[in-house]
């Protein structure tokens, strides 16, 4: 068991260690606390099946949380959308917000064992909105290698969007960048 004390994650200690002076050096900071930093990074499963059978939302919950290490939050639809067979109060997605440790865990699973285990996998395409946060979406949750395999029913995709403390997209990209985020461009 680990001393929760004492133990810190390999990626936020190289963040500490080396990224923030790189970051420092590259764009010109006069303050420490102008350099960006990961603010949060939320999960997200929409499950669209969830509409003709409701046990598919706790399923999808079940597995988020095994991958974020953090219990899913079940998410509900805010209107009745008779189109879509949606009424309000529906359960139909999950999410999971990680900060701190648990976020930098996630972040390494992510870019080093997640990432590579993806079919045909060319490199992330750098998705940004304008002010350095980042979002991307994963076809198959089974690249995670919390997933067993034989007990999924399903395979779901999933969005995951990395929030920054970021002022512009060149900065968010060189922050992901320095944590080694295989961008295809």
């Amino acid at each position: 068991m680990l001393d929760q004390a004492t133990y810190t994650p390999r990626l936020k200690a190289v963040y500490r260690d080396k990224i923030r002076a790189a970051l420092k050096e590259q764009f010109g900071y006069s303050n420490d606390m102008q350099i960006p930093r990961l603010e949060k990074i939320v999960l997200n499963m929409g499950v669209g099946e969830a509409v003709k059978d409701t046990k598919k939302v706790k399923q999808a919950a079940e597995e988020l949380s095994q991958i974020a290490g953090q219990k899913a939050v079940i998410t509900k639809a805010k209107n009745s959308i008779a189109g879509f067979r949606v009424r309000e109060e529906m359960p139909l997605g999950c999410k999971v917000t990680l900060r701190g440790d648990r976020m930098f865990e996630f972040l390494d699973r992510l870019i080093n064992v997640a990432l590579p285990r993806v079919r045909d996998f060319r490199g992330v395409k750098p998705s940004f909105d304008g002010r350095g946060n980042f979002a991307m979406g994963l076809k198959e949750q089974i690249v995670f290698t919390e997933i067993d395999f034989d007990k999924v029913d399903e395979i779901l995709g999933m969005d995951i969007i990395i929030v920054t403390t970021a002022k512009t997209d060149a900065e968010g990209k060189a922050l992901l960048k320095e944590f080694n985020m295989p961008f295809n461009a």
